[in-house]
């Protein structure tokens, strides 16, 4: 006899309050059973539960992908073996495969079975930074001088275990997933040469993730609107005249001059840039002078700027030349001003990152969610991506619960509690699957 079956959908809060319902469940989800008119045959969980128990069995797999690209760290523009590491992971896992795109970047593509034109991007971004690691871990870095002190390798890690859960799943996924794999993203060069190479052609939206050590794992932080800040790059040079160091007032000395000029910005900030739209100018590095006993002529500053407000950040050359100016015409000094507009400010689409939140909520629970208050003045290139279709970027907490220190980015200390990795995968799979019913 031929039983033929109609789907049931409840809420698992329905189910567990039910008395005629007598075993537990898992926090609030949608479940569907199977009925043949007299009784439930078979439960049919949500995509969530799907979503966490293919992560939960992935979980051993992925922190050995994380250790291997730990131990294997490559600078901007040469991550050779990360990116064929990358290709064949997300080959294995049936997902179509494009190398060199943007130099050393990869980018996979994952078709959905319905017929929704919206193409979603996953980015993440996989080079290392030029830093000696220090932390005696047992898969930490073997190249000398070289470590993932910004956790790159975490997030090439979350953007495969997505990957691979999606596409176990891909049956259910109304369009396409593009996953893009960046290089030199620390050189925020990255971004572009992806782009230039056609990575954001057709994209309807596109996701991020970076890690961030003062939210503890099993947490992530969303932020609405600006999460960073613009980064431009800048190099003055001062030009003044030679003497003898024993009688400075027949030379113009630009190493005084350009200490007035690093001093006169400082203070001009606090005083005439509005505080309510920070600003922030590091000079980082100075080069001048020949001899101890010699009045320097020549003085190049180079430094960075950082904004958050697009009018705040076109007024910037402008203002930056007109003090250097008024500070060498009044040493008798000339003057070059470089100013180089490098990466924008992030800035999350409202719709995008109440996607993240209510999925990462859904996953887990809202005390685990972090809205954050305040955006930071670091830079990423994720910024350029939004110049082409909406997006927005999480914060994954990484930090160790019970350490009263938690190294940050850019630390040759720095290290990540693993089990964030779990969190990261999940948020971002979820969130991916629920995009399309977002309209």
């Amino acid at each position: 006899m031929e039983i033929k079956y109609r789907f049931i959908h409840y809420n698992s809060i329905f189910l567990t309050m039910n008395p005629f319902f007598p075993f537990p469940f898992p926090p609030p989800q949608k479940v569907t059973f199977l009925y043949d008119g007299k009784q439930a045959c078979r439960l049919v969980f949500s995509m969530l539960t799907r979503i966490k128990d293919l992560a939960i069995k992935l979980a051993p797999r992925l922190i050995e992908i994380r250790r291997h690209i730990h131990s294997h760290p490559e600078l901007s523009g040469e991550e050779y073996q990360t990116a064929a590491f990358v290709a064949g992971v997300l080959s294995s896992s049936g997902v179509h495969v494009q190398e060199g795109i943007g130099k050393t970047g990869v980018i996979g593509e994952l078709e959905g079975t319905g017929n929704d034109n919206r193409l979603l991007a996953i980015r993440t971004d996989m080079d290392a930074l030029p830093i000696q690691e220090r932390t005696n871990l047992e898969y930490a870095s073997r190249q000398q001088g070289i470590m993932h002190a910004c956790g790159h390798d975490v997030h090439t890690t979350v953007g495969l275990g997505t990957a691979m859960i999606l596409s176990q799943v891909a049956e259910e996924l109304p369009g396409k997933i593009r996953f893009l794999f960046q290089p030199a993203e620390e050189i925020a060069q990255g971004a572009n040469w992806m782009v230039a190479d056609g990575a954001m052609e057709n994209v309807s939206a596109v996701l991020g993730i970076h890690v961030f050590p003062s939210i503890p794992a099993g947490s992530i932080g969303v932020r609405y609107g600006a999460l960073t800040a613009a980064a431009d790059d800048l190099e003055i040079i001062i030009i003044g005249e030679s003497g003898h160091g024993a009688r400075p007032h027949e030379a113009i000395d630009a190493i005084w001059i350009a200490a007035q000029v690093i001093t006169t910005l400082q203070q001009a900030i606090s005083r005439t840039q509005n505080p309510l739209r920070p600003v922030v100018l590091s000079i980082g590095k100075i080069n001048g002078g020949r001899a101890p006993n010699v009045i320097a002529d020549h003085v190049q500053l180079l430094g960075t700027v950082r904004s958050l407000h697009p009018e705040t950040r076109a007024s910037l050359p402008e203002w930056i030349e007109k003090i250097i100016a008024n500070v060498c015409n009044s040493y008798g000094a000339s003057y070059q001003v470089n100013y180089r507009q490098g990466v924008p400010s992030v800035q999350n689409d409202y719709v995008l990152t109440q996607l993240l939140q209510s999925s990462a909520e859904e996953a887990f629970s809202s005390d685990r969610i972090q809205v954050l208050p305040e955006p930071s003045l670091g830079a990423e290139d994720f910024s350029v991506y939004l110049e082409h279709a909406p997006g927005s970027m999480f914060r994954l907490g990484v930090g160790y619960k019970d350490r009263s220190i938690n190294h940050p980015l850019h630390h040759p200390q720095f290290e990540v509690d693993e089990s964030a990795i779990i969190t990261g995968v999940v948020t971002m799979a979820y969130s991916a699957y629920k995009y399309w019913a977002h309209g």
